[in-house]
């Protein structure tokens, strides 16, 4: 059939080439919810709503050079965005920051999605796992993972979110507000708080923060313990692009939420994950999601909130 000259099947051939050429160049020009590898060292993401790189240089380091694609408005600074800062157990702090630590590599799954582990060594009893997957284009989720070699007491990961200085104000979400009068609602971290502040879970958490751990040289910090969180949901706002980062993680699996005070230069976030004694051979495992999105209300913001915990399968409150 390919001989009837009624039938032009070269021009057809030629054509159905070209469309098919052109969705394969499409599918690789389009965005995707996936890091992928590069020569320098990280790996680049471009969702179509954020672009950048994790583990920037192959440096075990979290999102760096964030960009919000739909504004231009730059998100990160310093650290980046969902480093593992701090690492501790009752009164002992492992190193300065997990970041600097020794015995640490990276690797690209299949499904786009990054682990990031650092070994067990003689002085640090544990391994210690990160597991970054994007959950939509504006979504991150970050799956952390310790296997305890020895008893671990009160271990604590302590995971840092540097912001852009356009995010100046922070926000915990406690259970009571002074400022609705006593109701739940995002609390405004002010410099009349203190110049660095917690925000527990529960009382019962309290003692882990004032254990000694706080105390070791270099930078020690003297938090200033604030209402306790309605859950562990905090934010920054960006007045500049209308833009906000929100960092939320299951009540299990977070025992506390650290910020500086509104202005303050680090312009941080920190959530403190786990707070739990682990046996010697147990694998315990913490979530945070990490989300930009703009011009949504506090309502708004307690319903993603929820639909998380739903994703999670835990219990919507």
């Amino acid at each position: 059939m390919f001989d009837d000259p009624a039938r032009p099947w070269g021009i057809y051939l030629i054509a159905a080439a070209l469309f098919f050429n052109g969705l394969a160049t499409g599918e690789e020009a389009r965005p995707r919810l996936a890091f992928v590898e590069c020569d320098q060292g990280g790996y680049p993401f471009d969702t179509g709503v954020l672009r950048g790189t994790l583990c920037p240089k192959g440096k075990p380091q979290g999102l760096s050079s964030v960009t919000h694609i739909p504004t231009g408005a730059r998100l990160d600074r310093g650290a980046g965005v969902f480093s593992f800062y701090r690492v501790f157990t009752t009164n002992k702090r492992y190193g300065t920051a997990a970041w600097d630590w020794s015995g640490s590599s990276s690797n690209l799954l299949p499904d786009g999605a990054v682990r990031v582990t650092w070994s067990e060594t003689p002085d640090r009893p544990f391994a210690l796992t990160a597991l970054y997957r994007w959950k939509d284009p504006q979504t991150l989720d970050l799956e952390t993972t310790v296997k305890a070699v020895a008893d671990l007491g009160k271990f604590e990961v302590f995971v840092a979110s540097y912001f852009d200085e356009a995010f100046p104000s922070p926000f915990a979400y406690v259970a009571e507000n002074p400022e609705s009068q006593g109701k739940p609602g995002f609390l405004a971290a002010r410099k009349s708080g203190g110049d660095w502040q917690m925000f527990p879970r529960e009382s019962q958490v309290v003692f882990i923060i004032r254990d000694g751990r706080w105390k070791i040289e270099p930078n020690p910090v003297d938090w200033a313990i604030r209402p306790h969180l309605a859950a562990p949901v905090a934010l920054r706002r960006d007045a500049t692009h209308g833009l906000i980062a929100i960092v939320m993680s299951p009540p299990a699996d977070c025992f506390a939420i650290a910020m500086p005070y509104d202005g303050e230069s680090h312009y941080s976030l920190y959530p403190s994950l786990l707070g739990r004694d682990i046996r010697a051979g147990e694998t315990a495992t913490a979530h945070i999601r990490l989300i930009i999105t703009k011009a949504i209300s506090d309502e708004e913001i307690v319903a993603l909130y929820k639909r998380y915990l739903g994703d999670r399968s835990g219990p919507v409150r």
